[in-house]
């Protein structure tokens, strides 16, 4: 395996992951989340009190997560990216979703479904870009051989 490609294509996917949850959850879709919360009360921590090297470090491994993936898989595009990252972040989040839904009261079945929606699209947009980078650092070294 790749090991600079992984972790360089991880280390970016970490970011992106990042910035499209504060985009996704923090800001767009903030009050869809909190009015379809589920019957346990107090779980969710103002953004004042977040474990914030916990909340990167998560990202970090789901952005490893698509870029193992990818380097075992020779995806080396925005495109075959966009669709890898489509179908992993929605195996993720449907398997993580459904279990928590199925033992926890932690959000209704349309949270659910509404979450498993917006991982979708953030792990294809990241995807898209750890492709993107695995194709350039895969012609980076080809180039420097």
């Amino acid at each position: 395996m790749n090991t600079k490609k992984f972790l360089i294509s991880g280390l970016v996917g970490g970011i992106v992951y990042f910035l499209l949850g504060y985009v996704f959850y923090g800001r767009l879709l903030s009050d869809f989340f909190h009015n379809n919360a589920g019957t346990a009360t107090g779980v969710d921590r103002a953004m004042d009190q977040f474990v914030w090297w916990s909340l990167v470090l998560g990202n970090v491994f789901q952005g490893c997560l698509l870029s193992y993936v990818f380097v075992k898989s020779n995806v080396i595009s925005v495109g075959s990216g966009l669709v890898t990252g489509a179908v992993v972040g929605l195996l993720t989040a449907a398997s993580y979703d459904f279990i928590m839904y199925g033992t926890s009261n932690l959000m209704n079945t349309t949270g659910v479904l509404g979450d498993i929606g917006t991982f979708t699209v953030m792990s294809a947009i990241t995807g898209a870009i750890v492709g993107w980078v695995c194709g350039l650092i895969g012609k980076a070294s080809v180039t420097k051989a």
